[in-house]
């Protein structure tokens, strides 16, 4: 006879509050939407969760790798969830739902591929989520929110031009003694001084490193972040940012806690020959400034990798886009750049897929040797980044979905939109 469907044990997918980043990559990785966040936790919705497991690899903490056996009729809703400091022991009925603990004698074959009966399949990604398969080893995870590591604020430079109203800036830590290893395409997280509207500490904020693995100056632990100011929402509304004002305003000999480093796949590749197609707007260049300048750097001391480096970098107008004067100086025999201004006057929009769609052949000819792509800036930007990709394949007679997804099997397509 079958238990009743409100007994039954389902497997639920939780996500530790004390370790998840507020990445977002977990809720944009979910194929059925499963996943949603207030303005301080994420969680998993149980009546949606099929346990595809889409979300476990890309997320750079193990912050969604968590999973309680429970009946289905008390599991956590996402207003619970939405309240957690910490997750749950795995002993712990809360209320009257004494039948959670219960839920722990789940045997661990049910624990496997099947959830009510249901066998699980994981999704594809169409970001890599594995990095390619010459990548330095990364550290992760060395200091999390119980235990950061203090940095001491070594510069803070503003790189957009003073009249632009898009403030962003480079901003230098040191670390001293204490160890934090980081490589190109890594982040780390910064926590906020203070506490939310709530009374609770503020959740700490992820930044990519904007420095190749040697540091921000070579022979120093140190790194740099591109950080811009925030002081509106998407619709153009104010608002202060929490994270990005405080970084913006700190000044030489300030400390900050850090946390990290995080992230595993969103890596360079260090065999020579590798190429490396960069596609960005705005902050989401820090990644693509630390790859360029570690290739750079190798160049200078005669170590060249020898595989080609072309780069997409999108901006309103040429004083906000940062690093603008330092790329101008780097050699066209180096690096094939390709600036896309969408707000200057007397001239037509372009954007990034408008400058990959004018290089033609050059894009798709990188396309057939060993390229490894990387796109990162806002989440608005990736749709048309795409369609220029399968256009311009379609034009050279390449099959991009046939190719997109042999680069994404292959860790060599990665994705980290916002």
């Amino acid at each position: 006879m079958n238990a009743p469907e409100s007994s039954a044990l389902i497997r639920q997918h939780l996500i530790d509050p004390e370790v998840c980043i507020r990445c977002n990559t977990c809720e944009e990785t979910c194929p059925i939407d499963a996943i949603t966040h207030n303005d301080r936790n994420y969680a998993v919705n149980a009546d949606i969760c099929n346990g595809c497991n889409a979300c476990i690899a890309p997320c750079p903490t193990g912050s969604i790798d968590h999973w309680r056996a429970i009946p289905r009729s008390a599991a956590y809703s996402l207003e619970e969830q939405f309240g957690w400091d910490e997750l749950p022991q795995e002993n712990e009925a809360p209320d009257d739902s004494a039948s959670r603990a219960g839920g722990a004698a789940l045997t661990q074959e049910a624990h496997a591929d099947v959830v009510d009966g249901m066998q699980v399949n994981a999704a594809t990604s169409p970001s890599s989520t594995v990095a390619p398969w010459s990548a330095a080893h990364p550290y992760i995870n060395l200091y999390m929110l119980k235990n950061p590591v203090t940095a001491t604020v070594a510069g803070n430079y503003r790189l957009t031009a003073a009249e632009s109203e898009s403030d962003v800036h480079h901003i230098v830590l040191d670390f001293g003694t204490r160890f934090f290893p980081v490589l190109e395409g890594q982040s780390i997280g910064i926590i906020p001084p203070g506490v939310d509207a709530g009374g609770k500490p503020h959740y700490l904020r992820m930044y990519s490193v904007a420095s190749p693995r040697e540091g921000e100056r070579e022979g120093y632990n140190n790194l740099s972040l591109t950080v811009k100011r925030v002081v509106c929402d998407h619709e153009g509304r104010p608002v202060r940012g929490v994270a990005s004002n405080y970084l913006c305003d700190l000044q030489k000999g300030d400390t900050v806690q850090v946390t990290g480093p995080f992230g595993t796949s969103f890596l360079m590749p260090n065999h020579a020959g590798s190429n490396l197609l960069m596609i960005c707007t705005g902050t989401g260049s820090a990644p693509m400034r630390a790859m360029t300048e570690h290739r750079r750097r190798m160049l200078v001391k005669g170590q060249a990798m020898e595989g080609k480096l072309m780069l997409f970098f999108g901006a309103r107008k040429p004083e906000e886009l940062p690093y603008f004067g330092p790329l101008l100086k780097l050699p066209a025999e180096f690096i094939d750049m390709h600036l896309a201004f969408s707000r200057v006057e007397n001239q037509a929009r372009a954007y990034v897929q408008d400058k990959i769609r004018a290089a033609g052949t050059a894009v798709t000819d990188l396309l057939k040797g060993d390229t490894y792509i990387y796109i990162c800036g806002l989440k608005g930007m990736e749709a048309g980044v795409m369609e220029a990709l399968r256009d311009s394949c379609a034009a050279a007679g390449l099959d991009w979905p046939a190719l997109h997804g042999k680069m994404v099997g292959e860790g060599r397509f990665h994705v980290e939109t916002y």
